[in-house]
């Protein structure tokens, strides 16, 4: 069989009729500015020899800026060479003044690590004695002690400088007193509740380095989002200067909307995404023709990493195929990007994992299975595929999803929309407590004391009442045996994770991974088959109350599907706005989960082939929430049919409103009732999947009338009949299911 090249394959695409929409990106010649007179010979030279002569506009500016003292954010997309855009001043500063110390946050360990080998390259060329050190969960005790002492650049993530480093500032003297620089790189990641935390966290950070005399400079870099420089002072606190002239070139890019053919008329069912792409990449990889693949969920990953190593492991061998998620281990994790960057490895399946700055050279082609969620996200995948001067292809495949459908048929929602806004919430009250805790273990609390912007002093006389802190004149001391940080999670919002434990070689039992606790709710509950690395384990136990679930590996034709009961208390209304026959409420509820029964669901033709019960205890969530009730329902709707109404609104809400409030779709939950128990009214829920919520739900109050009439679009453009699982889920019998639901949105 000849090799075609991607040429020819991109020839061949355009002929494709699922294809509905075809942009092409013109290349861009680079932009450059010698380097500034200020900047160390040594590093000019050890650069020159990397190949890099001259620097983009943006690298140049932001040189400038940060050496003259300035907080900057850099903006650019990605393999822009943001990297330089802090590793210029930082290096410069050390050269120049060998006590100067630096401190780099990465969003993940995978990403640290990463940052570090490309460091220490630059280093070794230069001929400086300049100490980089990653300090992470898998750093030895030896070496901790090293990068305590002498480490130049410590490099880390926020769970470590909130647990591990900012606790124990004391034997971190030498790094606090002479910080000349913060870096917060992949500054996009950090919205929703990760995002409250880490704000939280930078505002202990720099708590620390006034206590030591040290007041760094930040510079941070980001992906394209809407709001880089609001964003990045409400999480440094700081004044920001933005950077956004891009100067990198960029080769002629392909970005293509495939959306696979009906299968159903009636239904306006169509093929599914994940078998398309299974083909596409099929083809790309046969060709030798290096892929990525994005895939929305971990099950997703693995289902599509054990079809594709299926279908070309003849040709080229299913190990140059290979899976990148969470809840690989670290090792695995470097061996796959080591592959990839020297071309080992020929095609990989990731979530949006490897979306982050992770150095895998550049691929030719990638390859989405649906939407990614976001305009922020979609760009950041795209960004893995082309080379610099090469042409690169972009392929999104929709999904049968309302979301899916309603960017391939309206594309200039997303090619001219400038990406989403990302949202954090420093002041929920629930994260703002925790880290006021940790700071106060840190160092004592004056009681003018600002911390951001709140005056916090009723918050600590409240932890004073719970004999947290003790009071002395002016000042709040720790009075505790226990060590707040580590009950703290900051990623998610459970504060344990459960231990996946693989006992099937009973001589070696080893621990494969670990899942956070609501998801393993449904993902490793008794029976259920997890996948990992393409390979199937079955759940012999969950171990709710230790947290720990042990499987086995089986080689089974089905993966299971587990279905969470959610019941909804209303708690206190903060606010409502009445119209006409509806209202529209915000305020606190309580959310009860439980997981009822799983299916099993064959791997090839994806049909019911049995199914059984999950015995695990309710799960509470005290959350805020925006409801909307019908106050006086149409009475010749019927009960049942009413239901089937709220429930298919409800489907399109769970996707349109991830989308307008820049969130992952798991961060906010969609639930219709049609008897609410607060009211007895027919009522639909829109909640955050958080303690205490994170402001998420209350910007679905205030664009209550932009959400409702996106729906109300997304319905009305759908090609199907009468209702499909493209829109409002399925047929209503005995009326016009989508007119009506145009009518209830147009009665809201």
């Amino acid at each position: 069989m000849k090799k075609r090249t991607l040429p020819e394959l991109i020839a061949e695409l355009r002929t494709n009729e699922n294809i509905v929409n075809w942009y092409e990106m013109q290349p861009e010649e680079a932009r450059t500015r010698p380097f500034p007179e200020s900047v160390d010979s040594r590093i000019t030279a050890a650069l020159e020899r990397r190949g890099i002569a001259r620097l983009y506009t943006h690298q140049e500016e932001a040189y400038r800026l940060a050496a003259g003292g300035e907080n900057i954010v850099a903006v650019t997309p990605t393999a822009s060479g943001k990297t330089l855009c802090y590793n210029l001043p930082v290096l410069q500063a050390i050269a120049k003044d060998d006590t100067s110390r630096a401190l780099y946050l990465f969003p993940t360990k995978a990403l640290a690590q990463d940052q570090m080998s490309e460091l220490n390259e630059i280093i070794k060329e230069m001929g400086i004695d300049i100490k980089s050190f990653t300090y992470d969960g898998d750093t030895s005790p030896t070496i901790r002690q090293i990068v305590r002492k002498a480490g130049h650049i410590v490099i880390t993530n926020p769970d470590m400088l909130h647990s591990a480093i900012l606790p124990h500032h004391t034997k971190w003297v030498s790094l606090f007193e002479n910080l000349k620089y913060i870096v917060v790189d992949e500054l996009h990641t950090y919205r929703g509740v990760f995002g409250s935390h880490v704000a939280n966290v930078i505002r202990r950070l720099r708590r620390i380095c006034r206590f030591y005399g040290s007041n760094p400079v930040f510079i941070c870099t980001s992906a394209t989002i809407a709001n880089p420089k609001e964003l990045a002072e409400q999480l440094t606190g700081s004044p920001m200067r933005l950077i956004d002239n891009n100067g990198a070139p960029r080769g002629r890019k392909h970005f293509v909307f495939y959306n696979p053919p009906i299968v159903n008329v009636p239904l306006n069912i169509r093929k599914s995404a994940t078998v398309e792409v299974n083909h596409l990449a099929k083809e790309f990889l046969r060709n030798k023709i290096q892929t990525i693949v994005f895939a929305r969920s971990r099950v997703r990953v693995e289902i599509i990493l054990s079809h594709i190593q299926e279908l070309v492991k003849n040709e080229i061998g299913s190990k140059s195929i290979r899976g990148y998620r969470g809840g690989y281990l670290p090792k695995q994790r470097r061996e796959i990007e080591r592959g990839l960057r020297d071309g080992e490895i020929l095609g990989v399946v990731s979530t949006n994992a490897l979306e982050l700055g992770v150095d895998i050279g550049q691929l030719q082609v990638c390859v989405m299975t649906g939407y990614p969620g976001s305009i922020a996200s979609t760009w950041q995948q795209a960004g893995r595929a082309g080379r610099r001067h090469g042409e690169a292809l972009i392929i999104m495949v929709a999904s049968s999803t309302p979301i899916d459908q309603y960017i391939v048929q309206n594309p200039e929602y997303f090619f001219d929309r400038t990406p989403e806004s990302a949202r954090i919430n420093p002041e929920n009250l629930i994260i703002l407590v925790d880290h006021l805790r940790c700071a106060a273990y840190e160092l004592p609390f004056k009681e003018t004391e600002e911390f951001g912007p709140l005056d916090v002093t009723d918050i600590l006389e409240y932890l004073q009442e719970e004999r947290v802190l003790h009071r002395n004149g002016d000042t709040f001391y720790w009075a505790n045996q226990s060590f707040p940080a580590s009950e703290i999670s900051l990623r998610s919002a459970s504060q344990e994770n459960v231990v996946i434990v693989d006992q099937s070689n009973v001589a070696a039992v080893k621990i494969i991974g670990e899942m956070d606790r609501f998801s393993a709710m449904t993902l490793l509950h008794d029976e259920a088959i997890y996948l990992h690395e393409g390979v199937q384990y079955q759940v012999e136990k969950l171990d709710w109350e230790h947290k720990k679930a042990y499987v086995r590996e089986v080689d089974v034709e089905y993966y299971t599907d587990a279905n969470l009961a959610v019941n909804l208390k209303v708690l206190e209304i903060d606010r409502t706005r009445s119209r006409g026959r509806t209202a529209v409420h915000y305020g606190d509820v309580a959310v009860n989960m439980i997981p009822t029964i799983f299916k099993k669901i064959k791997l090839t033709t994806f049909e019911n082939i049995g199914s059984g019960p999950i015995h695990l205890p309710e799960e509470e969530l005290h959350t805020s929430a925006t409801w909307l009730e019908l106050t006086e329902p149409d009475p010749e709707l019927g009960t049942k049919t009413l239901e089937q109404l709220l429930l298919g609104i409800a489907n399109v809400m769970q996707h349109i409103v991830p989308v307008l409030v820049m969130c992952d779709r798991n961060d906010i939950h969609v639930a219709a009732q049609i008897k609410a128990a607060q009211s007895g009214l027919p009522t639909i829920f829109i909640y955050d999947h958080y303690p205490g919520g994170i402001g998420l739900a209350e910007d679905v109050f205030k664009r209550f009338d932009e959400v409702k009439d996106a729906a109300r679009r997304l319905i009305q453009k759908c090609p199907c009949k009468d209702g499909c699982p493209s829109c409002i889920g399925t047929e209503i019998e005995g009326i016009d299911g989508k007119r009506k639901s145009v009518q209830l949105l147009s009665l809201l």
